[in-house]
C-alpha cells in the first residue's frame, strides 16, 4: 500500500510556567487587599490556584495545529485560557475581555489511565492557535488547577504541523 507522501515536521511548543508574570499578577491581589481597593471594572484578578504560562512561537507562519500535548503526574483537572494581547501586568492589567474562548480543559480520574479532555473546545481553540501564530511571537495563557494539582504536576505543549 502506498503513503500518502511525506509526513510534515512537527514542531512541539511547550507551554512555560512565566514566574515573574504569576508573581506580577499575585503582587497585583496582595496590593489591592493591603490597601482595601477592589479591582478595576473587567479586570481580572489571578487567583490563588491559577499560573500564567507562555508559548514561544519558534516559528509564525505555515503552522498548522496538530494536538494538544498534555500529561498530568496523578489525577485532577487543568483548565487552559488563552489571553488575546500581549500584556505586562506592570504596565497594564489583564482585563476578563480579553480571554479567548473556548478554553481546552483537560482531567486525569483516579481510576483512570487515560486523559480525558473536552475535546470540540480543545481543537477549536489549537486551531485558532494557528492563526494567532501568525501574528504575534509569543501567546500567554492561564492555566487553573483543581482537584490538587499544582505546575509541577504538569507538562503542556501544542504540536503544529510545519507546512
Amino acid at each position: 500500500m502506498a503513503e500518502d507522501g511525506p509526513k510534515p515536521l512537527q514542531l512541539n511548543m511547550p507551554l512555560v510556567l512565566d514566574h515573574n508574570l504569576t508573581r506580577q499578577m499575585r503582587l497585583r491581589v496582595e496590593s489591592l487587599k493591603q490597601r482595601g481597593e477592589k479591582r478595576q471594572d473587567g479586570e481580572k484578578l489571578l487567583r490563588p490556584a491559577e499560573s500564567v504560562y507562555r508559548l514561544d512561537f519558534i516559528q509564525q507562519q505555515r503552522l498548522q495545529f496538530a494536538r494538544w500535548d498534555v500529561v498530568l503526574d496523578k489525577p485532577g483537572k487543568v483548565t487552559i485560557t488563552g489571553t488575546s494581547q500581549n500584556w505586562t501586568p506592570d504596565l497594564t492589567n489583564l482585563m476578563t475581555r480579553q480571554l479567548l474562548d473556548p478554553a481546552a480543559i483537560f482531567w486525569h480520574k483516579e481510576d483512570s489511565d487515560t486523559m480525558d479532555w473536552n475535546e470540540a473546545d480543545a481543537l477549536e481553540f489549537g486551531e485558532r492557535l494557528s492563526d494567532l501564530a501568525k501574528i504575534r511571537k509569543v501567546m500567554y495563557f492561564l492555566i487553573a488547577f483543581s482537584e490538587g494539582l499544582e505546575p509541577a504536576n504538569l507538562k503542556a505543549s501544542v504540536v503544529f504541523n510545519q507546512l
